[in-house]
């Protein structure tokens, strides 16, 4: 299923998360500092929702307070909230 997210209080404009019974199979996220977007999109496929938001939750980006990683984990709890996974 496709989901789509647009972060809060980041660089990044959107992320595309492509999910399958609970996995992460695939993240495009528009806009940010490339080398670090790529690289945790790269990261994140393949792993489970719950171990992704334990993982990036609460990860700040200088005085922002979040960071793309984080918004990443509120994408997620979003939409195992949505969906009710």
């Amino acid at each position: 299923m496709k989901y789509i997210y647009t972060p809060q209080g980041v660089c990044s404009m959107q992320m595309i998360f492509e999910i399958d019974n609970g996995i992460v199979k695939d993240l495009q996220i528009i806009g940010g500092c490339p080398g670090n977007t790529v690289g945790v999109s790269t990261l994140v496929k393949g792993k489970n929702i719950d171990e992704i938001i334990q993982m990036l939750k609460g990860i700040p980006c200088g005085s922002k307070g979040t960071s793309c990683p984080d918004q990443i984990a509120k994408a997620l709890q979003e939409y195992k909230e949505k969906y009710k996974i």
